[in-house]
């Protein structure tokens, strides 16, 4: 399984999608430090994820919840968590 998910920063309140094999190991990457885009925003928190069948399937879902459109997707599927 690979996961395609959504932290978002509690400094800044920015979002970062990522795609990973291995969602924990993943996470302590980022909660440590180690990966260089959001070392600088952390404290993170992981709000939205989905498990793909191939990395091709989570690459195409990464790179559509970068879009125009995967925001906008985000947004109405977080409302609640968003709006708290």
């Amino acid at each position: 399984m690979y996961y395609t998910y959504v932290l978002v920063s509690r400094k800044d309140g920015n979002r970062y999608v990522g795609f990973t094999r291995d969602l924990d190991l993943r996470m302590k990457q980022h909660e440590s430090g180690k990966v260089r885009s959001t070392a600088h925003r952390r404290p993170l928190e992981l709000i939205y994820f989905e498990a793909c069948v191939s990395k091709d399937d989570a690459v195409r879902r990464e790179k559509y919840l970068k879009t125009h459109w995967g925001r906008l997707f985000l947004a109405k599927r977080l409302k609640v968590w968003l709006s708290s």
